[in-house]
């Protein structure tokens, strides 16, 4: 799956952007704090993305970071949010607020963000809580769309980038380049599995 498009900006709507890149024009789901730190129509831009497929719909949604991205695939492991709803909720407050909110347990801050209730909020913190945060200290890894593959398969980025790690550990050093990116993905499921 693809990690992210770089290309000219030829739209920005109020809660989408339309890039052009390859001759292809996509039309992205972006949350709309995240479209105010857009470069202007024309200028080139790069946006992280993540798919959504269901039976009836596939929908593209993008992000101005991977630490963006990743807070709104946690959203999504909150009974109750929708892919929808987690763009709504990233429009609506900036990442910092949405950290500090969490952290400080501040349900009246998260209640101001449009369309998110009470009882939302408190599941967002009880889900959420420290985790957001420390998504800024990810371990850096020179395999970072493989961290995402994982990522998308439901592993956790920090377990995925840990798992790489030790499956690189144990790779021959002669191992080729193309060969090396199928056996780590490969080992590294076997690890995060716990068959290791």
């Amino acid at each position: 799956m693809f990690n992210s498009i770089r290309g000219t900006i030829t739209a920005k709507l109020a809660d989408s952007v339309y890039i052009l890149s390859g001759g292809i024009e996509w039309d992205i789901s972006v949350p709309a704090t995240d479209i105010s730190q857009m470069p202007l129509l024309g200028g080139e831009g790069r946006i992280f993305t993540w798919l959504s497929h269901r039976e009836d719909l596939m929908k593209l949604y993008g992000f101005i970071s991977e630490e963006r991205r990743a807070t709104f695939l946690e959203l999504l492991k909150v009974e109750g949010i929708g892919p929808k709803g987690a763009l709504k909720i990233m429009g609506g407050i900036s990442q910092e607020d949405l950290e500090q909110a969490l952290e400080n347990e501040d349900i009246a801050r998260l209640e101001a963000v449009p369309g998110l209730g009470k009882k939302t909020a408190q599941k967002m913190i009880l889900a959420l809580k420290g985790k957001i945060a420390k998504l800024k200290e990810a371990p850096a890894t020179p395999y970072s769309d493989l961290v995402e593959a994982l990522a998308g398969m439901g592993y956790d980025r920090r377990a995925a980038a840990e798992a790489l790690a030790h499956a690189e550990s144990e790779l021959p050093p002669s191992t080729g380049a193309s060969e090396k990116e199928k056996l780590l993905f490969k080992k590294a499921i076997v690890y995060l599995s716990g068959n290791a």
